[in-house]
């Protein structure tokens, strides 16, 4: 990503609403699995560790992130992570099998060859590992935000099946995400395409929002966190997977 996004990116990345409701989101998917404590954990694409401080606050505590970010690996260190490195999510330097559950979060649409970095995230999972990926969904929804983050690509849900599928990964659960929004965030990107001089900033659709906005954007995501508890969605901003390496 650009610098100054990247430095916006990090000074927000705690409190912002989207990213506060994804990481609760992810979260929540991986408290279903019901992984022990000792899980061995690996987040690609940690940024500064919020979700790696949420998972140690839990308890877990085989806990290792990466980053292309070097400001963003630094923070994690800060926060007392020992297991960070600054890192390509294509091309790992673990053993194989080393993980019980691979994090990817809004990494595989950066990466150009999605085979190579699927192959490579499953290369690592133990036998019947468990890998968590969320991408940004749908291709008409392109905008600057996607330019200034440097994505290859958004996803529908049967494209990331595909490629879960491709790359020998079982496919356990697969949803939209973000789908409250779903309607207003099209109509806005749809808008700005279609009217010229209306593009955002260059730091994308990252911006902070009056707190109360904030506060009820955030209640808005929690609200449809619970909902998926119980169902999958058929629509959204963004979309989630839940895959297994087979046994």
């Amino acid at each position: 990503m650009h610098s100054d996004y990247e430095a916006t990116y990090h000074q927000i990345e705690e409190g912002h609403w989207w990213f506060q409701a994804r990481r609760g989101m992810v979260f929540q998917l991986i408290q279903e699995l019901q992984l022990p404590k000792s899980a061995s954990i690996l987040e690609i694409g940690c940024s500064g560790g919020p979700l790696l401080l949420a998972l140690r606050q839990a308890g877990y505590t085989n806990l290792t992130g990466i980053d292309i970010s070097t400001q963003g690996v630094q923070l994690a260190k800060q926060r007392g992570f020992e297991h960070v490195a600054v890192m390509d999510g294509a091309k790992l330097e673990f053993a194989d099998a080393s993980f019980d559950l691979v994090i990817a979060s809004d990494v595989l649409e950066h990466i150009e060859n999605e085979n190579q970095a699927l192959q490579e995230w499953k290369r690592v999972l133990r036998p019947g590992g468990q890998l968590i990926v969320f991408v940004p969904a749908f291709q008409f929804l392109w905008s600057s935000h996607d330019d200034v983050n440097q994505h290859f690509r958004r996803y529908s849900s049967q494209q990331l099946s595909t490629a879960i599928a491709h790359n020998g990964l079982q496919q356990q659960r697969l949803s939209y995400w973000n789908s409250l929004l779903f309607a207003p965030v099209a109509l806005v990107r749809l808008l700005r395409k279609l009217l010229p001089g209306t593009e955002p900033s260059p730091s994308g659709d990252l911006q902070l929002l009056p707190a109360f906005l904030n506060t009820s954007l955030l209640s808005l995501l929690r609200t449809e966190n619970r909902i998926l508890r119980h169902l999958n969605l058929p629509v959204g901003v963004s979309v989630f997977a839940l895959a297994r390496k087979p046994a």
